[in-house]
This record gives C-alpha cells, structure tokens and sequence, in this order.
C-alpha cells in the first residue's frame, strides 16, 4: 500500500501545470452547454477557462482565478460576479463543487487522495487493473481504479467520499496520452452525486495540450467589462 500511495503522490507532486483547447458538454449558468473551452491551470488555485459558442466561436462566458479570487463573466446573460477562489468558483462555471488545486489534478489525471491514507489493494483479473480502497484519518474513504500495465499508472477512476458517508465526487478516464513526457487522460467524466450534476471532457488534440508550462500571473487576470449587472 505504501508502494501505491508514494507513487501517486509523486506523479501528483511531478504535475504543476497544463494548458488544453478541451471540448466539453457543462453548464453556463441554468443552460446545459457543448463546446469548446480554451483552459489553463497552474497549482496554487490559479485556473482560467472560457468557453466558446458552438455557433462561431465568440466567447459565452469566462471564469479566471488568480490564486485568491475569481471574476466570473457571463456574456450571454451580461452578468459578472467574483469572490474569494474555492470549491463553489468551479461550481458556479461548472455546477460541480471542487477545490481548485483538486480540479487542476484531476484535469491532470492525478486525484488528490484522502489524509494520511490507509488500506488494501486487490486485483481486478478480467480488466488488468489494480483495486486500491483508502481510508483517512478524517473519516473520509476513497477507491482507486489504476491501469499499471507496460509500465504506465493510469487512473482510470476514483471515487471520494466524506467522513458523512456520502461521494463527494467522482472522475473516470479513458483514452491516455503521453504529453509532455507525463501520461495524461484523453477524456475524462467528472459526477457531483451531491449535486446531481456531471461534466464530459474532451482533452483535445496532444498538440494542442501542455504540461509544466511556465504561466505567469498575468495569464490568470480577467477584468470585467464595465456595467454589467451581478450574475446571480
């Protein structure tokens, strides 16, 4: 156990950044969406997405986080809104609560995992997979789904419940690839139980992602235009 706990956590501690033109199936405001979105995402809670009309690429809505705080801009509802960056900024673009760096990581196919973890690993015989159940020191659990053939560690699931019992969240990927020289997922399914919601991910084409790229500050800047009324 120990053996599978260091190594997520070091391919977790090796992923600092990415950029990724995604194509995703979410929400903007009270309107299920499927589009492009342009994304970027350091450690630290700093994240800038926007996402583009299906109709000709003009920007519907922005959402930037500077590590400290968000701007939110809703242009199809000219609204904007902004506040301290925590779990409800991603809930407000997305209509899924996680915590910015938590978004980041698994973006990056890398979950957080729960606090000074304990627990079991079994074998999954018809997939080929590792089965890995944790235990917190809060209470908390979480199963991990890991693909460990030709040498890789894919996630290919995790599953996080709280020290209530109840799934916090969840996230399955599939199609991995290497980019950068780190392995990271093609597609990814993100699901709010708690909140009756989902996200589908498509990552993009490999060239037009990156990993451990240099993002400086300026990049995670959004001012909103002048006049508009607060979203609610």
């Amino acid at each position: 156990m120990a053996d599978v706990v260091d190594r997520l956590g070091k391919a977790r501690g090796e992923m600092t950044s990415f950029v990724a033109d995604s194509t995703m199936d979410y929400w903007v405001g009270n309107q299920r969406t499927k589009g492009e979105v342009l994304m970027m995402g350091a450690v630290g809670a700093k994240f800038r997405l926007a996402g583009l009309s299906p109709a000709g690429g003009s920007t519907l809505a922005e959402l930037a986080c500077d590590g400290t705080n968000f701007v939110l801009v809703d242009y199809q509802n000219n609204c904007a809104r902004s506040g301290p960056c925590n779990a409800q900024t991603i809930a407000q673009f997305f209509h899924i609560a996680l915590e910015p760096d938590d978004f980041i990581h698994l973006a990056l196919g890398t979950p957080p995992m729960v606090a000074n973890p304990t627990g079991t690993v079994s074998w999954d015989a018809e997939h080929g997979w590792d089965k890995i159940d944790l235990k917190g020191s809060d209470g908390s659990a979480q199963k991990l789904t890991i693909d460990a053939k030709n040498n890789h560690y894919d996630v290919i699931a995790s599953e996080m419940v709280g020290p209530d019992g109840k799934v916090k969240w969840s996230v399955a990927n599939e199609g991995f690839v290497d980019v950068g020289g780190h392995r990271v997922p093609g597609k990814t399914r993100f699901k709010s139980p708690q909140n009756q919601q989902d996200l589908l991910v498509d990552w993009g084409a490999t060239a037009n992602r990156q990993t451990n790229t240099q993002l400086g500050p300026e990049k995670f800047k959004l001012e909103a235009p002048a006049g508009l009324k607060p979203c609610p």
